[in-house]
């Protein structure tokens, strides 16, 4: 039985060409994350070295810049200073997003393309809200909001429920793969166009011309901008909205 299963784990990584450490796979999106954490955290020291109180350099006022963005953030989304614990969350989830978003601009594949990383999210967030909810109603309390208004609307509650993570994790993955799709087939489009066309010039030249992608350079660039760097934003702020709207609201619940 363990020669079959090493087999099949040899097998595995032969044919899935997936590096491992141990038994542990090293996959793109867990080395691209770590590079995400690392830009993060290089970041928040390179912004927060050698703070002062007075005449305050033009890098920590790009710092205070960010946290009052994101106390201003979480402030205007409860309306009041109730969640200010959650400020350093908020904006450590709409930093890591972001982040993840735009770093296909410099070639690597982003995480938030993997279903995985925004699945991860999501059950953070949604047991964030459920212990919301737990300590504002009790145990008991919570549970007896699945029967309402009647009894045989439990199932339904619960998979209410249950949504809340599943739906936010395929909206912002579903929108960002999307958008990597939809770059690569016009890179692949305007590169045979671009063959095709050169292609009709007679002689070395055409030749020579048909086998530069020509056409790659100006449409792909301008459709990065709302691909690439607007729904990047636009996804990381929805999920960092979401997540402290659920959060507010399962108190109020």
């Amino acid at each position: 039985m363990n020669v079959e299963i090493n087999g099949a784990r040899v097998f595995f990584r032969i044919h899935t060409g997936i590096p491992f450490l141990g038994d542990f796979p090293v996959t793109e999106t867990l080395v691209v994350s770590w590079i995400v954490m690392i830009i993060i955290t290089g970041l928040c020291i390179f912004l927060t070295r050698n703070l002062k109180v007075e005449n305050i350099s033009k890098r920590q006022a790009v710092a205070e810049w960010i946290v009052e963005l994101a106390n201003n953030f979480v402030v205007n989304n409860t309306g009041g200073h109730k969640y200010d614990k959650l400020i350093p969350f908020i904006a450590a989830l709409f930093g890591t997003s972001l982040i993840s978003n735009l770093i296909s601009l410099v070639g690597l594949r982003s995480p938030t393309a993997d279903l995985s990383t925004e699945a991860a999210w999501a059950i953070v967030v949604f047991i964030m809200i459920t212990a919301e909810k737990i300590k504002s109603s009790g145990i008991g309390g919570y549970l007896k909001s699945f029967t309402t208004p009647i009894f045989v609307m439990t199932p339904f509650n619960i998979l209410s429920e249950l949504a809340t993570p599943v739906s936010m994790a395929c909206r912002h993955f579903g929108n960002i793969l999307s958008g990597i799709v939809i770059n690569a087939l016009i890179y692949a489009a305007l590169a045979i166009v671009s063959n095709r066309l050169f292609g009709l010039i007679p002689g070395a030249v055409g030749r020579v011309l048909s086998q530069i992608p020509i056409l790659d350079v100006g449409l792909p660039a301008v459709l990065s901008v709302y691909f690439d760097w607007f729904t990047g934003v636009m996804q990381a702020f929805i999920f960092s909205t979401l997540t402290i709207m659920f959060i507010a609201n399962a108190s109020e619940g």
